[in-house]
C-alpha cells in the first residue's frame, strides 16, 4: 500500500525530555526502526513529521540574538523541517541500505484571511509552569496557553489548503523514492495578487496537513502514529475505553482535546469520509501492527455506524 505516515511530535521527543540534538537523535532512530519494517513488508511510504518543539526553539534562540538576526516562523518552519528530515533520513538510510530516500522543503498555501490568525492554538517551543509561560508572555508579546499539565507558547494554525511541490512529490515516489516532506505541516505561504507565494507567521497543523497531501497524492491509508496507543473515550479516567474501529462519523460529535487528540480525529475523519480510504491512529512501535487492524484505532468510512470499543491489543 501506499501509505502517508505522520509522525507526532511527541513520537520524536517525549514529554519532559531536553530538546538536545542526542534526544532527538535517539528517539528518530526509534521511529526509523518502525518505519523501516513497514517499507520491509512491503509498503510505500510518504513520511510527515511534527516540529512544533523545534520550531519553538529555533524561535527562542533568534530572539536571544541580535534583533536584526530573528526570523519569522515560515522561515523556521523550513529550518526545522530540514533539520528533522536529515536525522529521519540519516536513520533510514542506515536500516534501508541501497532504497532511495530524500528530504523535500514543501511549502503548503493556506488563505491569507484564514480565521485562525486572529486566534492562535498551536503550541510550540518548551513547556513552561503557568507563571513562567505568563511572564514570557508580556515580556515578549507572546500568546500562552495550557498544554497538558504545562503551558507553552501558541501560534497561529491555519488550514492547509494545497501542497506546493504535491507533483514533484507523486513523481519521486512513482520512481520508488521513500519521501520525507510536509515535516511541521509544511511552510505556511500564501498567494499573491501576481501568482507568486509569500510565507506567514503561522505553523500548519502537521496532521491536516499529512491528511491533505495523503488525499492529493492518492494514499491507500493515512497512518498518524503518536505516543499513545489508540484513541480512547474518557481519555485519562478510571473509564477509559479504547476504540478500536469506527465510522468517521461516529466520531464527529465527540469531545477530544483541540491540543493533542483532536486535531488528528478531525484529519483522520476527513481523509477518510473524503476518499473512502481507511485512517489509522496509534502508537509508533506499533505501526506494522496498526497497518495490519491488529492494534490502534482503525477510522473507515466503510465500518459500520456507530464505535466498536475494545483493548488497543
Amino acid at each position: 500500500m501506499r501509505i502517508v505516515v505522520a509522525l507526532g511530535g511527541n513520537a520524536l521527543l517525549r514529554r519532559g525530555e531536553p530538546l538536545t540534538a542526542e534526544n532527538q537523535r535517539a528517539n528518530i532512530r526509534r521511529a526509523a526502526q518502525a518505519l523501516a519494517e513497514l517499507v520491509e513488508a512491503g509498503h510505500s511510504l510518504i513520511i510527515t513529521h511534527g516540529n512544533g518543539p523545534q520550531v519553538g526553539l529555533l524561535a527562542l534562540q533568534a530572539a536571544a540574538g541580535p534583533a536584526d538576526g530573528a526570523y519569522p516562523l515560515d522561515v523556521l518552519g523550513a529550518e526545522s523541517e530540514g533539520m528533522i528530515g536529515y536525522l529521519i533520513e540519516q536513520e533510514l538510510g542506515g536500516l534501508l541500505r541501497g532504497r532511495l530516500i530524500a528530504t523535500l522543503l514543501t511549502q503548503v498555501r493556506v488563505a491569507a484571511d484564514d480565521p485562525a490568525f486572529s486566534r492562535p492554538t498551536k503550541p510550540i517551543g518548551p513547556v513552561y509552569d503557568e507563571a513562567t509561560a505568563r511572564h514570557l508572555a508580556r515580556e515578549r508579546k507572546w500568546q500562552v496557553a495550557a498544554d497538558g499539565a504545562g503551558w507553552r507558547r501558541v501560534v497561529a494554525s491555519p488550514r492547509p489548503l494545497q501542497i506546493m511541490e504535491a507533483r514533484v512529490i507523486s513523481m519521486l515516489v512513482e520512481q520508488g523514492v521513500l519521501v520525507i516532506c510536509a515535516g511541521g505541516g509544511g511552510i505556511p505561504v500564501v498567494e499573491r495578487i501576481d501568482g507568486s507565494l509569500a510565507g506567514v507567521e503561522a505553523v500548519i497543523d502537521k496532521d491536516f496537513a499529512s491528511a491533505l497531501l495523503a488525499t492529493e497524492l492518492g494514499a491507500d491509508m493515512l497512518l498518524l502514529l503518536t505516543d499513545v496507543d489508540a484513541v480512547y473515550l474518557d481519555y485519562g479516567t478510571p473509564a477509559a475505553r479504547a476504540i478500536r474501529r469506527a465510522n468517521p462519523a461516529a466520531l464527529a460529535s465527540g469531545s477530544f482535546p483541540a491540543g493533542s487528540m483532536g486535531p488528528k480525529i478531525a484529519a483522520a475523519c476527513e481523509f477518510a469520509s473524503g476518499t473512502g480510504r481507511p485512517a489509522a491512529i496509534g502508537q509508533l512501535g506499533d505501526a506494522l501492527a496498526i497497518v495490519r487492524g491488529e492494534r490502534g484505532t482503525r477510522i473507515d468510512s466503510s465500518a459500520p455506524a456507530g464505535i466498536e470499543l475494545g483493548g488497543a491489543d
